[in-house]
């Protein structure tokens, strides 16, 4: 299925709801209609399965996925149109999927961290996710941290129970979360099984006030298409390569022109060192014709037209300590520059 991206701005993404992204005629008040919405958070620690989360409640592939921890890097919106049922209200859910919470050593993690805190600006609900099987530990006492910070409600998503072998300890593990603080809710779920996904999604809705319908019902995110074609280039690089290589890794887009037939898309990968460029040129450059394939693929079915892409490799000597490339890989800051929106502060 295609997707369908919005324009967005550099404000919060409250704001960009509200300002420029959806037209005021589909903001439905609630005030005539028996309407729940709201901003809602996914925080957790890398690998926790955010993104995955994001995806199955979404229904579209939003956000990459990969085995390698912070593959993540910017927050991701993602939006739920939820019908009335009965013994269910209407309503929409702004997800917002975002990087998992580590501590920052270089200019892409206080990047990466900064883009926590801004999602958690103005949320109604955060869904903090843990790994079910893994012992509770420091990392995730800085992600509650963070969460108690924020003022908000807090629901506990227990992920990934399908590779409990016990499941009656999962009782134990419920009882024993409850002394760690007062979450609203504690949702046992398997985000990958699709498992608890509905129970979850109605217990979300209820916690979340009357409200308008933020976005029209056809939008599903705010990320422009170019954006989501350089994160599926990312995505074969976490596939096919490993070790430092993945880590030291960004794509951006210098291409990007749309027919009804073809769709070209011109990218460059950014590595650190010559023998990364090696390893992603691999022998007779067979390597990132095997990337290249892959991502073509997967841009094919994303914008429904076939794709031309050519995928370039640079070295960007320590690009992630480097504040002023980190901040040009923001897509917002991109789509800015090639006047997809004015600078809010002009």
């Amino acid at each position: 299925m295609m997707v369908k991206s919005i324009r967005f701005s550099l404000q919060t993404h409250r704001d960009l709801a509200s300002d420029g992204c959806s037209d005021p005629k589909n903001l439905v008040p609630y005030s005539k209609m028996s309407f729940h919405s709201g901003f809602v958070c996914i925080l957790g620690r890398p690998n926790a399965g955010k993104s995955t989360l994001l995806n199955a409640l979404v229904g579209e592939k939003l956000a990459i996925i990969s085995p390698k921890p912070q593959t993540t890097r910017n927050r991701i919106l993602g939006i739920i149109n939820v019908p009335k049922q009965k013994g269910r209200e209407a309503g929409q859910i702004i997800l917002i999927d975002t990087p998992g919470v580590h501590r920052s050593g270089s200019s892409l993690g206080r990047k990466m961290m900064s883009e926590v805190r801004e999602a958690l600006e103005g949320c109604e609900l955060i869904l903090m996710i843990v790994d079910a099987k893994k012992k509770w530990d420091a990392d995730d006492d800085s992600v509650l941290e963070l969460a108690k910070k924020a003022g908000t409600p807090v629901f506990l998503l227990l992920n990934k129970i399908d590779l409990l072998a016990d499941k009656s300890k999962l009782l134990p593990l419920i009882a024993q979360f409850q002394k760690l603080h007062d979450f609203k809710e504690i949702v046992p779920i398997s985000a990958l099984k699709k498992k608890g996904l509905d129970e979850l999604l109605a217990c979300v809705l209820k916690a979340l006030p009357n409200g308008p319908r933020y976005f029209p019902e056809d939008q599903i995110t705010d990320q422009p298409v170019r954006f989501m074609a350089a994160e599926l280039i990312r995505e074969h690089v976490l596939m096919q390569t490993h070790e430092e290589v993945p880590h030291a890794v960004s794509v951006m887009i210098e291409q990007f022109e749309e027919s009804p037939r073809m769709t070209r898309i011109a990218a460059v990968i950014f590595c650190e060192r010559e023998g990364q460029k090696a390893i992603l040129l691999g022998r007779g450059g067979q390597m990132l014709k095997k990337i290249g394939t892959a991502a073509r693929l997967d841009i094919e079915k994303m914008v429904g037209t076939r794709v031309f892409l050519e995928l370039f490799v640079k070295i960007k000597a320590g690009w992630r300590d480097s504040r002023n490339f980190v901040e040009e890989l923001d897509w917002r800051r991109q789509l800015q520059q090639i006047g997809g929106t004015p600078d809010p502060e002009s």
